[in-house]
């Protein structure tokens, strides 16, 4: 028995295909899950590579304090002032969901904005295509899309060995957990 159940409805991230569409950002004021705090030593610079490049929005921002960005609902990011930003990008990525329609974009934006900051787009073996970008303050940032599902493929048969089954297919798929 699998502990896995959709819950696809909790999610702005739409299904996936070649005409998918993005959510519009979202400008609502809830109790964030997760966020990321990035420093930066040029606050100005990161917040326009952010909002150029990355299609996020300025949500709100506390003058030289804070620059608080949001694309969808659930994608929230901090920007904040600081000093001695790392030469390298750290080890970690954070990564953000887009769809398949936007990771064109995401490079063409980026790379005009700061030419070697795109690795790829590449596949991954869990039915993505993923572009990783490396922004100002060196972060490295992850774009994933996911890519319609193939039931024959061998991102299916990889999912499907781990125990996750495409919406429909499982025994007990309408039941809901608390």
């Amino acid at each position: 028995m699998s502990d896995h159940y959709d819950a696809f409805e909790m999610s702005p991230v739409p299904t996936p295909g070649p005409d998918a569409v993005p959510p519009e950002p979202f400008r609502g004021i809830y109790g964030m899950p997760a966020f990321a705090t990035i420093p930066t030593d040029d606050l100005a610079a990161s917040t326009d590579f952010w909002i150029r490049g990355l299609g996020f929005v300025d949500l709100f921002s506390i003058p030289g304090e804070v620059v608080h960005l949001r694309r969808w609902a659930f994608q929230d990011v901090l920007l904040i002032p600081a000093t001695g930003v790392p030469g390298q990008p750290a080890g970690p990525s954070l990564s953000f969901a887009c769809v398949l329609g936007q990771v064109d974009t995401v490079v063409e934006a980026c790379r005009a904005l700061r030419r070697d900051s795109v690795e790829g787009p590449r596949d991954t073996p869990w039915n993505t295509r993923d572009v990783v970008v490396t922004t100002p303050e060196n972060a490295r940032i992850v774009f994933t899309a996911a890519k319609p599902f193939d039931p024959s493929s061998q991102e299916a048969r990889n999912l499907a060995a781990v125990g996750i089954e495409p919406p429909g297919t499982r025994r007990g798929d309408n039941d809901r957990h608390a």
